[in-house]
């Protein structure tokens, strides 16, 4: 049977290598994978010591309101219960904001390089694409507005941006909310807000009061290290909820998932060590870059992007065989460099030394 025209051009989500896989294709007994920005610190304890008691009723559906997370957040974050839509990871949300607000004849802008999956879920829906380059690995905000016209339906800022770590600073986030039409959603993507300097944080949940137009995501999946459970949210206007509460499936974040990310939520340690070893180790890894000649992108997240003067595979395959996975700038539309995830003291001094032995020999 024949699918939509546009997958004949499209692949699936590749993800980065798999470290059984790595393990066995290199004969290594320890892999340290620092290639999907997951959080190295792993997570809260507390989420360890809960799971055994939320194994019972694995028989009846999860409860599709999240309730227990979701009055937790709201009352966190200061906003009505009802502008919260949970997915399973803020993956989902993005899926939803395409089926609701994207078809044939509308276009969507965003950033390149960013985040793939806007691109690949817009593209599904039959909307134009409009990417718009970035600029020493910033939005170009202005060329962004420039690009908007009545079609425009979604507008993508991913801040901090995957895969540059660059952040779009609270005056320039107002100004372009205030000259974007009220008829283009604005989806202010988030995943990487807990590791952002808190000097200079956005604070954007607060500017939801101001623009109706305004979608934040955010996730479980980084900074509180529940990738593997699927949890992340958005949080938006009552009206624009109710349209991907209506897209949504009816129960697509389980009972564990759920009452994994309210535990990880509350404990505020575990994040607050987390923030804390993110800048410490990120500084680091700049000063070493700084010494050995290596430039890379202003970043408020937990990866660094360094450019090389080699392709990203060249090291990347260089440092697979010696038990590292980091990411290819191949493969994120910035071929000459790699997106490293800040890992602990221990992993990043080891590696700064093979990436040392590595430039010596090009």
């Amino acid at each position: 049977m024949e699918a939509k025209q546009v997958f004949s051009n499209m692949a699936p989500y590749t993800p980065g290598k798999q470290i059984e896989d790595v393990k066995k294709e290199y004969g290594l007994d320890k892999i340290v994978k620092l290639a999907s920005n997951e959080n190295p610190f792993g997570y809260s304890e507390k989420v360890r010591e809960a799971i055994p008691n939320m194994l019972n009723g694995l028989e009846i559906y999860p409860d599709g309101y999240a309730k227990a997370l979701r009055e937790e957040i709201a009352a966190k974050l200061s906003v009505k219960k009802d502008q919260l839509t949970f997915g399973c990871g803020s993956d989902e949300i993005i899926d939803m904001l395409c089926k609701t607000y994207l078809e044939k004849g509308t276009n969507t802008i965003m950033a390149t390089p960013s985040f793939p999956q806007y691109k690949h879920n817009a593209l599904i829906q039959g909307a134009e694409i409009i990417e718009v380059p970035l600029i020493n690995g910033y939005h170009d905000l202005a060329a962004m507005l420039k690009a908007v016209n009545e079609a425009t339906r979604i507008v993508w800022l991913c801040s901090p941006n995957n895969p540059t770590g660059s952040l779009i600073s609270k005056e320039d986030l107002i100004d372009f909310l205030e000259k974007c039409p009220d008829h283009t959603l604005v989806v202010l993507d988030e995943a990487y807000y807990e590791y952002i300097d808190r000097s200079i944080n956005p604070n954007s949940v607060a500017l939801l009061n101001d623009y109706d137009n305004l979608v934040i995501l955010r996730t479980f999946s980084k900074a509180y290290g529940l990738a593997n459970l699927r949890v992340g949210y958005g949080i938006a206007s009552e009206e624009i909820t109710k349209y991907l509460n209506i897209t949504r499936g009816p129960f697509n974040t389980t009972t564990i998932s759920q009452l994994s990310a309210l535990t990880a939520f509350l404990d505020t340690d575990f994040l607050e060590k987390t923030y804390q070893e993110n800048i410490t180790n990120k500084q680091t890894f700049m000063q070493f870059c700084d010494d050995v000649g290596l430039e890379y992108y202003d970043s408020e997240a937990n990866f660094l992007f360094v450019k090389l003067p080699t392709s990203g595979d060249q090291l990347f395959t260089y440092l697979l065989k010696n038990g590292f996975i980091v990411r290819s700038g191949e493969a994120l539309g910035h071929p000459n460099g790699v997106r490293i995830t800040i890992g602990s003291k221990e992993n990043m001094t080891e590696l700064q030394e093979l990436m040392k032995n590595y430039l010596a020999t090009v």
